[in-house]
């Protein structure tokens, strides 16, 4: 055994690195601490509320989260557009301009 792995193992420390301390990693899932306001519209925050599953994924799991967000809201305006508005008012016979 060399003199800094006798030192290291004295003091806990192996691989050069504290006792308990977890090494950083880059790739590792970590909260991108970003606020969520709620917009009133109960679909919208709900599909906006999904992004925070990404705080906890590496950074390949993010777009499956994201693609999955922008079709919820595609969806979701979709159906807004699709909701059916005030009867159009009927056609006067005097309108009649040919």
């Amino acid at each position: 055994m060399t003199m800094d792995e006798e030192d290291a193992r004295a003091t806990g420390d192996a691989g050069g690195e504290a006792a308990g301390m977890v090494a950083y990693d880059p790739a590792a899932p970590a909260p991108l601490g970003v606020v969520r306001e709620a917009t009133g519209h109960s679909e919208v925050d709900a599909r906006l509320e999904r992004l925070a599953d990404v705080d906890h994924l590496t950074a390949d799991g993010h777009i499956e989260v994201y693609e999955d967000v922008h079709r919820g809201l595609r969806e979701t305006l979709t159906a807004l557009d699709a909701r059916p508005g005030p009867p159009a008012p009927p056609a006067s016979p005097h309108d009649n301009r040919s």
